[in-house]
């Protein structure tokens, strides 16, 4: 086995991903293709774009996101980056075009990757870097209590993926999920995690209307890009 396959075995099992049917082999192709998709030559999104986004209402005790109501003022990235750099820059482009291609082979409805970072408050959270989908909150505290109703809380706490089938058996079920669209029926949630398996970076979160939509081969595509997403991260 070479050191690429060894690497992806051992996120596998630190992940817990093998468990739902995602083989070494498939992560490594699918890894190959998203390697040369964001080698490769794109048009350059400004700074403006990378830095910034709109960002929904949240109710008022901030349990849950008012999808029709955007906030007054987009979500500055800037602020708990350390500021508008070249090296974040940088790798932020890189960050949305990883977004950009696993969307496109996943299909997936919704797809972002998140970065933990401390807050202005000194809190740890789960900060969104990149997405393609629906406005959606841009921070996710990384408590116990808000994980209760949260796959991304608990993904990032935990370093253990989630893959759900079907959203409504799931939350009649008592699981928690943090609800942005109702039509949402299938999640992946991934951990991004040091090479080492030992923690957390971040996560990949993605969503789909359909039912069972994420199969073994969409989680395969998602398990590369986490793999790739560590050495992206600003």
């Amino acid at each position: 086995m070479n050191d690429k396959m060894k690497l992806i075995a051992h996120w596998l099992d630190a992940s817990g991903v093998r468990s739902h049917g995602v083989s070494a082999s498939a992560v490594e192709a699918a890894l190959t293709d998203l390697l040369n998709a964001v080698s490769g030559a794109e048009e350059e999104l400004e700074e403006s774009t990378l830095y910034r986004y709109p960002v929904p209402m949240l109710s008022e005790d901030g349990s849950c996101s008012i999808i029709e109501e955007l906030f007054p003022t987009p979500y500055d990235l800037s602020l708990i980056l350390g500021g508008v750099t070249v090296d974040n820059t940088r790798k932020l482009r890189l960050i949305h075009r990883l977004v950009d291609r696993a969307t496109a082979v996943t299909g997936a409805g919704w797809l972002g990757i998140y970065q933990r970072r401390t807050n202005a408050l000194g809190d740890a959270v789960l900060v969104k870097l990149a997405y393609r989908g629906r406005p959606s909150r841009a921070e996710f505290p990384l408590t116990e209590d808000f994980a209760r109703s949260s796959t991304n809380s608990t993904v990032g706490l935990t370093g253990q993926a989630k893959v759900i089938d079907d959203v409504s058996a799931y939350l009649s079920q008592g699981g928690g999920f943090y609800v942005c669209d109702t039509a949402v029926q299938s999640e992946a949630c991934l951990p991004i995690l040091s090479p080492a398996g030992d923690r957390v970076l971040g996560i990949l979160d993605a969503e789909a209307e359909p039912k069972r939509f994420f199969t073994a081969e969409r989680v395969a595509v998602l398990a590369a890009a986490c793999l790739m997403a560590p050495s992206l991260l600003p």
